[in-house]
């Protein structure tokens, strides 16, 4: 193995390592390597460029159009004037949608609505326009043209019965035995009187079937009426 390099003989060494990297950063930076992009950057510094400040407007497009000329700067916009001040474009007060609009065109300078909602949509069905429906048996529903649902629920009348019966597709109770009352705990027909034991008669009030049975009590002498 050679002698250790001395302390001098490494300082001398970075010393030519660094000299050698600057030379090269300086030769990289010499203009004279760049004929091409200067040649590049003087024909870029030649382009002449039209100015139609003060003298007209340029559309989307790149058209040119005069002072005074109407135009539309895009498929969408509002119609513009051009003056030298650049465009002047129309800002009208455009026409509210239909709430119902499920079809919205941008082709002009207002948003148009092109499809309505044509139907109803009532507890997750559809309904055409004017259809009627029922969605319960005391409910009468229809299908405005507003697409708003309109229903009418039944009012039912007060059953003339102490124990009413609902009917599959029936919207309103019915008395199922007729008009009756109660005489005590005993349910009994109403327009008649009725023995309900051995010592007692009862007999519905008229029209007013919630109330007890109006009874008439005998005397009674070994379970028999005197």
């Amino acid at each position: 193995m050679g002698p250790l390099l001395s302390a001098a003989s490494v300082f001398l060494l970075l010393f030519l390592l660094l000299a050698l990297s600057v030379s090269s950063s300086a030769t990289v930076g010499n203009p004279q390597d760049y004929v091409a992009d200067e040649a590049e950057r003087t024909a870029a510094d030649n382009i002449v460029f039209d100015d139609y400040r003060g003298k007209g407007c340029v559309d989307d497009s790149g058209f040119v159009y005069k002072l005074g000329e109407r135009f539309y700067p895009g498929h969408s916009n509002c119609p513009c004037v051009c003056t030298e001040d650049g465009p002047v474009c129309d800002q009208p007060e455009c026409p509210k949608l239909h709430p119902k609009c499920t079809k919205v065109e941008h082709n002009g300078c207002c948003p148009e609505c092109k499809e309505v909602k044509n139907f109803c949509e009532y507890r997750g069905k559809t309904y055409k326009i004017l259809e009627e429906f029922k969605p319960s048996p005391c409910e009468w529903c229809r299908c405005e043209p507003n697409n708003e649902v309109h229903c009418v629920v039944s009012d039912c009348a007060v059953p003339e019965c102490v124990n009413p019966v609902y009917e599959p597709e029936q919207c309103c109770p019915i008395c199922k035995n007729g008009p009756n009352c109660f005489a005590g705990t005993t349910i009994i027909p109403a327009g008649i009187e009725v023995k309900v034991d051995d010592c007692t008669i009862c007999r519905c009030h008229n029209g007013d079937w919630w109330k007890p049975a109006q009874c008439l009590r005998r005397e009674c002498l070994n379970g028999q009426s005197s």
